[in-house]
């Protein structure tokens, strides 16, 4: 093993690699992301960083955290970005390490632009980003030729904390089976109510994943119309995905992990059973 982390590519002192931890089991970091935590002079992780992951970092590295959660002091943006071109210059081996994937509401390429406007040398580590790594921990699967061949990613809030108005709500809801929502659970009822009136269903399944695939997962199937009232009774708190589309039916087969508690799964969740297989 030791020999193959050698063929590896080199973690350079003066450098910086952006790498995504995934959503939180260690097991889902890649070879690449599990290098450089046994390579690097200094981790700057994120909020969303399982301290599962943080401890396969070497002896003697240094940890700095640059969380930012929504509605709680966080260090700006543009301060984490110069951290690390500050550490880079300092002849460190710097592992920017955040939670998923790092081009995939991860701010990743801000950073790493700063990173290139001061000249140094960057890695992009990509990982297993929630929305689909997460949802197949609850058993939900994005895609399913029976239901969808296009999926929605979006987020649920912007920089100022509100939902983005210049997300196509009407074209979204008519267009894709499947809407994958990062940072939604704050504003859950304002979005479901633009879905709603952009002619979903109220009656449309909805999950809400928190802390995926970590031993705090949990998991809420509801409706569009029963979204709020749901989550607030189910005391839910972020971080979590949410998803809305047919897909949520599946959990009900495909449900890995309730299986290993005991759960029975149904081996046809969609009631298609009999249907041609439009191979």
């Amino acid at each position: 093993m030791e020999e193959f982390f050698g063929e590896l590519p080199a973690f350079e002192p003066g450098t910086v690699w952006l790498t995504g931890a995934g959503p939180g089991d260690p097991g889902l970091l890649t070879l690449l992301a599990v290098k450089a935590l046994r390579e690097a002079d200094v981790v700057v992780y994120d909020a969303l960083v399982d301290e599962s992951c943080l401890k396969l970092a070497r002896t003697g590295v240094v940890l700095e955290y640059a969380g930012k959660r929504g509605g709680k002091p966080s260090p700006k943006q543009r301060d984490i970005s110069l951290r690390l071109v500050e550490l880079a210059r300092s002849g460190k081996r710097v592992l920017r390490l955040k939670g998923g994937d790092p081009f995939v509401f991860g701010r990743g390429g801000e950073e790493a632009l700063t990173l290139v406007n001061h000249g140094i040398g960057f890695r992009i580590v990509p990982g297993v980003t929630a929305g689909i790594g997460g949802l197949a921990y609850a058993g939900i699967p994005v895609t399913h030729r029976q239901i969808t061949h296009v999926v929605t990613f979006l987020t649920g809030h912007d920089s100022s904390g509100l939902v983005p108005d210049r997300i196509d709500w009407p074209s979204i809801a008519k267009g894709s089976p499947v809407i994958v929502m990062y940072m939604a659970m704050k504003h859950i009822g304002e979005i479901a109510r633009s879905l709603i009136q952009a002619g979903r269903a109220a009656s449309e399944p909805v999950a809400f994943v928190c802390n995926a695939s970590t031993e705090q997962q949990t998991v809420l199937e509801t409706t569009l119309a029963d979204a709020v009232d749901d989550v607030a009774a189910a005391g839910l708190q972020p971080p979590a995905i949410v998803v809305v589309g047919e897909v949520v039916r599946l959990r009900q087969g495909l449900d890995w992990l309730g299986a290993l508690s005991g759960r029975t799964l149904v081996g046809d969740p969609l009631g298609t059973e009999g249907l041609r297989d439009q191979a």
